[in-house]
């Protein structure tokens, strides 16, 4: 972690950690009931009117020009529609403990993007953590997502989504640090409502669903702490900190939703899946351990920046 953090940081760091953890078992929970589109969008809605409210009750001033409301688009389908999509529909037939697994490639995305985004050089030993961590991905891929053509693709639309959501963290730590948190989040889970909203009609029209107390607790879950505060912290920490930085949380993500998934789903922890995991966490930890701890020089408006 860098330097001049205070305790709330660290605080909000770790919260993040819990709540993201638990996200991709009570994503489990609700698609095994209800249309993953359709689930994905009834998740940004409700997370939307909450975020509305904080805004609309603090009244935290919203964009003021074209090009800010031009990046909140982009990154309403990269970092909320498109990876969360494909997320939601990949957990039909991938566990969420592997789902979390998968999701730790985030740092050697954005390390790998980083170049060409930022401009900055990538160490020649997190290269090697690269390689090293593709391999464990991909010894992942061979024992665990190769048994059925549909497991395959749940883990090849992980992996699109990680690269979105990579992408979408590099962008916007270029382009909307200027755009207060929630706002950013509110307009974010706005766009992904209605697009997920209407990829469902398109797609899923017709398919039944059910609302047991489980999907909806776990919905609940998902849409207040999961999006509406997860999300708002995210860009709040991603002020203070480096992408790749904050990124260290999918390494300790998977071994919260690993636990949750064997103690409460059930879900087999095959011993090849536990050391390809451990390989994978090894890399990324090496990808991090190399990035460089330059200091972190924001220029954000006056009014963001007293946030």
């Amino acid at each position: 972690m860098p330097s001049g953090l205070g305790f709330r940081h660290y605080a909000a760091y770790v919260m993040l950690c819990a709540i993201w953890g638990s996200t991709w078992m009570a994503i489990r929970v609700v698609v095994s009931e209800v249309p993953p589109l359709w689930a994905a969008a009834v998740r940004f809605a409700i997370a939307g009117f909450i975020v509305a409210a904080v805004v609309l009750a603090q009244r935290v001033p919203l964009p003021r020009n074209r090009e800010e409301w031009k990046h909140l688009l982009i990154l309403s389908l990269t970092m909320m529609a498109i990876p969360f999509g494909l997320v939601f529909w990949a957990e039909q037939h991938v566990t969420s403990a592997m789902t979390a697994v998968l999701w730790t490639s985030s740092p050697l995305l954005i390390s790998s993007l980083t170049p060409f985004m930022t401009g900055k050089k990538v160490p020649r030993p997190a290269i090697v953590a690269m390689v090293v961590a593709a391999g464990g991905i991909g010894v992942l891929f061979h024992s665990q997502l190769t048994a059925t053509t549909k497991s395959l693709v749940g883990g090849v639309a992980i992996l699109l989504a990680v690269t979105s959501s990579g992408w979408s963290a590099l962008y916007s730590k270029k382009h909307i640090l200027g755009v207060p948190p929630m706002v950013t989040t509110g307009v974010q889970l706005a766009v992904g409502t209605v697009v997920l909203g209407a990829a469902s009609l398109l797609f899923e029209d017709g398919q039944g669903l059910r609302w047991s107390a489980q999907a909806t607790a776990a919905m609940i879950f998902l849409a207040v702490f999961g999006s509406a505060v997860a999300f708002a912290t995210y860009y709040w920490l991603l002020r203070k900190m480096h992408p790749y930085q904050l990124s260290t949380i999918s390494l300790i993500v998977p071994l919260v939703a690993i636990a949750e998934g064997a103690l409460l789903l059930q879900e087999p922890i095959p011993p090849m899946m536990l050391i390809a995991s451990i390989v994978v966490l090894l890399g990324v930890g090496m990808v991090l351990r190399a990035q460089s701890d330059e200091p972190i020089e924001l220029k954000l408006k006056p009014e963001a920046a007293s946030d």
